[in-house]
């Protein structure tokens, strides 16, 4: 009730009508997603690049897979880049944000979200996308650690639970890709969630 009571208002808030198929689920499917910033901090960071991958049913449709190198206002610190890799001439010929945001809306379109912390790319993408649209991103999100934890607590309700990268892909038994590059860690969620649906916790 409340999730529909929140799509019916940000409907309502919507500046660009031609942007209504943002809200319309297609069914058996989401996108998992994933972004590299210049901060930790979503209120300063800013996008760096975006990964994203459609899942449809039990399969991941990797030949669809989105990957969008973002130019940034200022310029990433050695910090930063030792993290992800990313110099300032690798993204001399990046995407203007507006431009990478229009292409990941397009791509996503009305599926749900996937993502492992999701809640920090989303906040980052927002301050992107509420500017412009008059409303943040209205999918409906799919957390992989809460999922996980559901898993492992009707397993054993009186262990406690590490929600580390490492500690589900290891429990799951999923290889690990080369983590802080967006579209392997989106890939990686999208694994991830799918050994967790075969375990009926989808």
């Amino acid at each position: 009730m409340l999730e529909r009571l929140r799509r019916r208002w940000q409907r309502a808030r919507l500046r660009d009508p031609a942007w209504s198929g943002l809200f319309d689920e297609p069914a058996g499917e989401m996108v998992s997603l994933d972004c590299e910033t210049t901060s930790l901090n979503a209120a300063e960071a800013e996008l760096l690049s975006i990964g994203a991958v459609k899942l449809r049913g039990n399969r991941i449709l990797h030949s669809e897979a989105l990957y969008l190198l973002v130019r940034p206002e200022g310029i990433p610190s050695a910090g930063n880049i030792a993290v992800h890799g990313l110099r300032r001439r690798d993204l001399a010929d990046a995407l203007p944000p507006r431009e990478a945001i229009l292409r990941l809306l397009a791509f996503i379109g009305g599926r749900p979200l996937l993502g492992y912390y999701l809640e920090y790319d989303v906040a980052v993408l927002n301050k992107y996308v509420k500017p412009w649209l008059g409303i943040g991103l209205p999918q409906r999100q799919i957390e992989l650690s809460a999922r996980y934890y559901d898993y492992r607590f009707r397993q054993r309700p009186d262990s406690h639970i590490d929600l580390s990268l490492d500690a589900l892909h290891r429990e799951l038994g999923v290889p690990a890709l080369p983590r802080h590059d967006a579209l392997n860690d989106a890939l990686s969620a999208a694994m991830l969630y799918q050994a967790l649906r075969k375990r009926g916790f989808g």
